[in-house]
């Protein structure tokens, strides 16, 4: 199995990020949301709020978003442009896993419609809440492992090296930046 980190991936762009600019143009009161994600981003730089707990704090935007699953397929409809064409065209097979830490409610659609397993930070879509940690780090590894306890990682993508603990357990990891994919010496 070939494991892909998805933003910065094989997604141009932060997914989350882009969503969450969609919504802020179409639902403008979201912006009252802005003065505690910027407390929640200085609490978590200082060490004061781990990621997941600044996150359900960015997240709590979602709570200003009406139709949140129409928003989320007129939000595809726009960003599916931004899969990179590598990973479409060249790469994709039907026994990829995709772990992301965006939430897994934004990324199902886009991966029901193109065929391909994943699995991301699992939080409710209409309140930002999670259950559970975001999915970052040490985390994927442990998430890929309650899914696939014998499972074995023939290649794996990421453009971060926050992805060093699920590139360990790869037989053959890459480094992505852009459509540049180099071999990710570990």
């Amino acid at each position: 199995m070939n494991v892909y980190d998805f933003d910065d991936t094989i997604y141009n762009g932060d997914s989350s990020v882009d969503f969450y600019k969609f919504c802020l143009r179409r639902h403008p009161s979201v912006l009252c949301c802005a003065p505690a994600q910027a407390g929640a981003y200085i609490r978590f730089r200082a060490g004061r709020y781990t990621r997941t707990e600044m996150k359900q704090i960015i997240y709590g935007y979602l709570r200003y978003v009406d139709n949140i699953d129409s928003e989320i397929r007129l939000f595809w409809n726009i960003h599916k442009k931004n899969l990179k064409e590598w990973y479409m065209k060249d790469k994709r097979r039907e026994d990829d896993l995709i772990i992301s830490a965006s939430p897994e409610f934004l990324l199902a659609p886009v991966f029901k419609e193109i065929g391909v397993e994943m699995m991301g930070s699992k939080l409710d879509k209409y309140t930002g809440i999670y259950s559970g940690e975001n999915c970052y780090g040490e985390e994927k590894p442990k998430r890929f492992y309650e899914k696939y306890p014998a499972g074995v990682i023939d290649e794996f993508y990421s453009d971060s090296y926050s992805d060093l603990p699920l590139a360990k357990l790869a037989r053959k990891a890459f480094m992505v930046k852009g459509n540049r994919i180099t071999e990710w010496n570990i």
